[in-house]
């Protein structure tokens, strides 16, 4: 009877401990600076949210967003230069695109600051979501460049 009931007991702990480990999210603070205001607000991962945020149009209306947007830096088409930009970004709250930042970089600094451009000529997309709450989440995209 004993072992039964520490068996229970068990059993209860590790449910309970599985159910609070289901709910952690991944949420970083940012400090952004305006002018002479600082604030900070919370980001979300891309994969720790209900409702991800998503393009106007979907997976296909951002391809060809991007695909319409970009355009070859002069001297790197010239060079024959090609090569990804992996870019992170935040589609906040209300659907805008900011914090726009290169992670890893082509080795080609002109391909780097379009992939850049392009990110920030985003239109609004829509909000992620956590709960039935609209929250800012991290989103980290390729753009490629190829000849």
């Amino acid at each position: 009877m004993f072992t039964y009931r520490l068996f229970l007991l068990a059993a209860s702990a590790l449910l309970t401990v599985a159910a609070a480990t289901a709910q952690v999210r991944h949420v970083t603070t940012m400090r952004t600076t305006q002018g002479r205001n600082a604030t900070a607000m919370e980001v979300y991962e891309f994969d720790y949210v209900d409702v991800q945020p998503q393009f106007p149009g979907g997976e296909h209306g951002l391809v060809n967003f991007i695909n319409n947007t970009r355009v070859y830096p002069y001297e790197a088409y010239h060079n024959r230069v090609q090569g990804r930009v992996l870019c992170s970004f935040i589609v906040n709250a209300d659907g805008r695109v900011s914090h726009v930042r290169v992670i890893r970089g082509s080795g080609d600094e002109s391909l780097d600051r379009e992939a850049m451009r392009v990110i920030g000529e985003m239109p609004r997309w829509t909000a992620g979501r956590v709960g039935r709450n609209a929250v800012a989440v991290r989103c980290v995209l390729p753009i490629a460049f190829r000849l």
